[in-house]
């Protein structure tokens, strides 16, 4: 340590290989939260998650949709809100999520973000999202973008998440759809099925060892109340 004068040596920590794949693995079925970010009665993004449901119990996992009828907009009322709080248990109890969102104005929705805006960085000395991982799609009225799954990502990396590098954008998606509500064969739905295979291999991946993988020696030097007592103090 003679030539890193400004490293705590106590708490500096050589990552290894033995210590990445020492967790003994889980062997409940990963657990995911999908969201979606339209109220209409035939929301595509609800469709489109559903969807992504039903290929995600087949590959094993346990999934639930979050419903955000009902859902107050961010600081509007208090985080006991019974949605509020059955949103944020959901972000507790998954170890993956995956959003999808319209794409409005060349953004996600409002009822996307306000949905993420919800769920805190820190509840009860917790982050509930970091080390989780995260799938991001989006659908689109028109032609093909990516403006809102662009967004989502970084969203994501501020929750502190694994987003993994596929996504789904699925264009003119109300021509996707047949008259049960059901997506009709496409490469839009093989991609969707590529997505969530990715998140399920990355979610059993990353589960057992994301407090390892969140470890940080910036974190080890200073515990979180005095992070807060720093970057909120006053200026004079």
């Amino acid at each position: 340590m003679n030539d890193l004068p400004n490293i705590v040596s106590d708490l500096f920590d050589i990552p290894s290989a033995n210590r990445v794949f020492d967790a003994k693995p889980s062997t409940h079925r990963p657990r995911i939260l999908l969201l979606y970010g339209s109220l209409r009665q035939r929301s595509f993004s609800r469709l489109v998650v559903e969807e992504a449901a039903r290929l995600l119990e087949t590959m094993g996992a346990e999934t639930r949709i979050f419903d955000p009828r009902g859902l107050p907009l961010p600081d509007a009322e208090p985080a006991e809100h019974p949605k509020v709080a059955e949103l944020r248990k959901l972000a507790e109890w998954s170890e993956g999520m995956v959003w999808c969102s319209p794409e409005r104005h060349g953004a996600m929705t409002g009822i996307m973000k306000a949905q993420i805006d919800w769920i805190p960085l820190s509840l009860g000395g917790v982050r509930p999202t970091q080390g989780k991982t995260l799938a991001v799609m989006q659908v689109c009225g028109g032609s093909q973008s990516f403006n809102a799954v662009s967004q989502l990502r970084i969203l994501g990396r501020w929750m502190r998440m694994l987003t993994i590098p596929n996504q789904s954008s699925v264009p003119k998606a109300f021509m996707e759809f047949d008259d049960n509500d059901r997506m009709k064969p496409s490469p839009f739905y093989d991609r969707i099925v590529d997505v969530m295979e990715e998140l399920v291999k990355f979610t059993l991946l990353v589960r057992d060892r994301s407090d390892y993988l969140t470890d940080r020696y910036s974190e080890r030097k200073e515990n979180p109340v005095e992070v807060s007592k720093r970057v909120n103090q006053r200026s004079t």
